[in-house]
């Protein structure tokens, strides 16, 4: 029986498990022949007796097999039920998960996310507009141009402190420079940056002053070099620049009031291995200030770094320090790769930005710090100089802002200064 219970369970065809069953069926009648002739000859039974006894286990092995087979088929049927369940159960399960997202799905605010789309499908019309209107513009400035072939210099196109691409000759020499600075003459004023509406102070920029024999304070403009040949003066006074920084935030920290300090840095230091490596150790040396350290670079400069300079730059965002883009030209930037390298602020001239907006961006002036502000960039408006010009920044929903009508660069507090370095009373040259 054990022997065909197995034969059954090899997949076959229907003839083929008839041939089985009738082979099955003969094995059954030899055995139960076998059965009365062995009582016929070995139990001298009579003939009548020795079939009956046949008959007996032939009928014995009939019930067996049709027992064996109907329990076979209790348990065939006992495991299509538990599939069954098992299917029921996922799928009952899945109507669940179903349930669940549709559920999910009702919850969602729609309408919130269609305001969401309107707005942002009103920005690409704005955008798509004034793309239209500057077009116009480009065309009818070539035409004009071929009538006026002379070009009328743009205010940006005139040199901007700290820039190098454009040399102009400072009014204090260099040797002189070198000598104020191995006397210890350099020093630093802040100029403040203020947040609108609160006009609270966000951070401060490092504005050098050089302090001249007769006591008076030169500005940057008067001695900061621009000469090839004299990077190397421009390089320590960043350098000074920095440690004033830290020795600032230090403080301010100590205080319970920390504050961002913006120092600036250019492609004199970053061009210079050894005053690099002198940057990275400072920085590697003072990690818990680092993060409220920010470097003002100029765009023209940041557009030129080189591999070098940009893994420099990499380290340096690594210690925690973020940069400022100062002097954009345009803020037809690409903001995501800006913050990946660790741009965290870019500045652009207030007036400019007011009167000629279509100059910096393609989207209006309202919408572009809001877009901005997506990549974790702020913008920071300079050159405030009235009134009228925070009211309009305020309208577009600028936060950050700086110039001489809201704050003029003045000498740091006592606190803060490094010690042994007198203060001056500024007379600015």
């Amino acid at each position: 029986m054990q022997c065909y219970d197995q034969l059954r369970r090899i997949p076959l065809t229907e003839s083929e498990q008839d041939i089985l069953s009738g082979l099955v069926y003969i094995f059954i009648g030899l055995f139960s022949l076998a059965i009365a002739g062995g009582a016929y000859f070995g139990l001298t039974f009579t003939p009548i007796e020795s079939f009956l006894f046949g008959l007996i286990a032939l009928g014995f092995a009939l019930i067996l097999l049709q027992r064996r087979l109907h329990q076979r088929d209790l348990l065939r049927l006992e495991k299509s039920i538990q599939d069954l369940s098992r299917l029921l159960s996922t799928d009952a399960q899945a109507g669940k998960n179903l349930s669940q997202r549709l559920n999910a799905i009702a919850d969602i605010e729609a309408e919130q996310r269609l305001e969401v789309l309107e707005g942002d499908m009103s920005v690409l019309g704005t955008v798509v507009r004034q793309l239209a209107e500057s077009m116009a513009d480009l065309e009818q400035e070539g035409l004009n141009k071929t009538v006026q072939p002379q070009a009328v210099p743009d205010e940006d196109d005139m040199l901007v402190p700290g820039d190098l691409n454009k040399p102009v000759e400072p009014v204090i020499p260099a040797e002189m420079l070198r000598q104020a600075l191995s006397e210890d003459r350099l020093l630093h004023h802040i100029e403040p940056i203020i947040t609108l509406p609160q006009r609270r102070t966000h951070g401060y920029d490092l504005v050098p002053r050089l302090m001249l024999e007769d006591g008076e304070l030169a500005v940057a403009e008067d001695f900061m070099p621009t000469s090839a040949g004299a990077l190397d003066l421009v390089a320590e006074i960043e350098a000074l620049a920095l440690v004033d920084a830290i020795t600032f935030s230090r403080r301010a920290i100590t205080a319970g009031d920390p504050v961002i300090v913006y120092a600036p840095l250019s492609l004199a230091t970053l061009s210079n291995e050894r005053e690099t490596k002198r940057v990275l150790s400072l920085l590697d040396a003072n990690k818990a200030v680092a993060k409220y350290i920010c470097f003002i670079i100029s765009e023209s400069q940041w557009s030129e770094l080189t591999g070098g300079q940009r893994t420099a730059v990499e380290t340096m965002v690594k210690y925690g320090v973020r940069f400022s883009l100062s002097h954009v030209r345009s803020l037809r930037l690409n903001f995501s790769d800006l913050a990946e390298m660790g741009i965290s602020t870019i500045r652009a001239d207030t007036k400019r930005f007011i009167d000629q907006p279509a100059t910096y961006t393609d989207f209006h002036t309202a919408d572009i710090a809001a877009y901005v502000n997506r990549f974790e960039i702020d913008l920071i408006m300079t050159n405030v100089q009235t009134e009228q010009h925070v009211l309009t920044l305020l309208d577009d929903g600028i936060g950050l802002a700086q110039g001489p009508h809201l704050a003029m660069p003045g000498p740091m507090h006592s606190d803060f200064v490094k010690p042994g370095k007198a203060m001056p009373k500024p007379k600015l040259a």
